[in-house]
């Protein structure tokens, strides 16, 4: 089963560089999706303008932070895990303060400071530049919460530090929110309504991170695919824009262009897309530019109709297949990623089927799958019934997963006798005699080291595979140096 970023990254505490003016340690930990780890650089990046230096020993730390994820119960018990550990190092050193940050916070709310007595503040998406604010209230002995939902903030002001950054990729967030309410999804409660942030800020931190070496970036949000900036802040207010804004304002196959011919030899990714969302034209921007990665993660949730708009996902299967078809037509050497749920309420093995038929119908190259969770507050936990037995959740959840694995294998087997553009990103796990890095279609390539160097892109011949991984020998330096 491929693993998503918070099972592969979760937990992960993160290193700022030192400033030796500031007297005061900070430890924080990010939880879920890739945009928790974005939103922590920005926290980071205030509170190193109030004093704090981040630290990766807990022990020592004056503050710290966990930003949460609400998406799955077991991301929320993880949570109440790692705060137990910091109730422990409390005991030992009362000074040490503790905040929530992110969707379990906004979620949660004040409910949060009583069940957790340790918790000092929580502090939701729209919130953290209230932060000193917040601390000075904890420090005058005051429990402290922020969880209004903004309708304009985009941090775009905020310049963010890079976490536990390699120098080489980089996350750069370009909306936040949603508005497509999934009965499932919890996002739209706890991260707000959708907005999108203002061009010429992001093509500034662009630049700043092109300036830095940094050699690739993914361009990140709920859903890039509805980004649209007129001068204005929420998405549903364009009807009411003026002419002049509806004629200057930018949407994201525009934005995309502009970032591609703007930093023709940085890579640029995005994730996340929403099939109802993507159009044809991001399609033919892909097609147009080497350097915009040709892979395109794009989830489904479900193959069956019937339990597609239970969740209120406004596509059907055909809509979807039709949107695969246009990729395979326009971008036809681009990796399709997915999200799939198993056991959603009312889903019968028919449903189930309908699953795995359109799993062979797309043979993704890799996904993320789940066994459904009732999440509080969201439409599925208010008005349907949890009615598929976990027995069931779990043996159709394996299922999925088994014919995910064979899928990618399939995919990766189309790769061997292929070059393929490699960024090199880091020594590989397995050996240090060999760097890994991955390709424009975002699989992770190995290949021996020999006098290249991270940072390098590197055209690598594919000689072999595993489902996740390809294997090869470098063929020399490619023209994106």
């Amino acid at each position: 089963m491929e693993k998503s970023i918070d099972e592969s990254k979760q937990g992960e505490s993160l290193v700022l560089e030192y400033n030796p003016e500031n007297t005061k340690k900070l430890f924080i930990e990010s939880y879920g999706c890739a945009m928790n780890f974005s939103d922590s650089e920005i926290v980071a990046s205030i509170l190193s303008a109030n004093g704090y230096n981040t630290t990766q020993t807990l022990e020592e730390a004056d503050l710290v932070l966990v930003n949460t994820c609400s998406i799955r119960d077991k991301a929320e018990q993880t949570i109440r895990k790692r705060l137990e550990k910091y109730n422990a190092v409390k005991r030992v050193n009362p000074k040490m303060k503790v905040g929530v940050l992110g969707c379990m916070a906004e979620r949660l709310k004040s409910q949060f400071l009583e069940e957790e007595k340790i918790v000092d503040l929580v502090v939701g998406p729209d919130a953290y530049k209230d932060l000193p604010n917040l601390l000075s209230e904890v420090s005058a002995g005051r429990d402290a919460i922020n969880v209004i939902l903004s309708k304009d903030e985009t941090y775009g002001d905020i310049s963010p530090v890079r976490l536990m950054s390699n120098g080489i990729t980089a996350l750069v967030s370009i909306t936040r929110g949603c508005d497509n309410m999934c009965t499932f999804c919890v996002v739209p409660f706890t991260r707000g309504r959708e907005r999108s942030r203002e061009p010429q800020s992001i093509m500034k931190e662009i630049q700043d991170l092109w300036d830095k070496g940094f050699k690739e970036i993914t361009l990140l949000g709920q859903n890039v695919d509805s980004f649209l900036w007129y001068g204005g802040g929420l998405k549903k207010d364009f009807t009411n824009a003026s002419e002049m804004q509806k004629s200057t304002a930018v949407d994201f196959d525009q934005l995309l262009e502009m970032v591609a011919m703007g930093f023709p030899k940085m890579r640029i990714r995005f994730s996340t897309s929403n099939p109802q969302d993507m159009h044809e034209s991001v399609l033919h921007v892909i097609a147009k530019h080497d350097n915009i990665c040709k892979h395109i993660h794009l989830p489904v949730q479900s193959g069956s109709n019937r339990i597609l708009k239970e969740m209120n996902r406004l596509h059907t299967r055909e809509e979807y297949m039709n949107l695969i078809d246009k990729i395979r037509t326009i971008v036809p050497n681009a990796s399709i990623s997915q999200d799939m749920i198993s056991g959603f309420p009312t889903e019968t093995e028919q449903d189930h089927q309908d699953t795995l038929s359109l799993m062979d119908y797309v043979k993704y190259n890799f996904g993320y799958m789940y066994s459904y969770s009732e999440r509080p507050g969201t439409l599925a936990e208010r008005k349907m019934e949890d009615d598929v037995p976990e027995v069931t959740k779990l043996r159709r959840l394996q299922e999925i997963v088994d014919l995910q694995q064979q899928n990618s294998w399939y995919r990766s087997q189309e790769f061997i006798g292929q070059i393929v553009e490699v960024l090199v990103e880091k020594i590989s796990k397995k050996s240090i005699e060999e760097f890994s890095g991955r390709n424009s279609q975002n699989i992770t390539v190995v290949f021996p080291k020999e006098n290249f160097k991270i940072g390098d892109f590197v055209n690598v011949k594919i000689t072999s595979c595993t489902s996740g991984t390809l294997k090869g020998e470098a063929v020399g330096l490619s023209e994106m140096n």
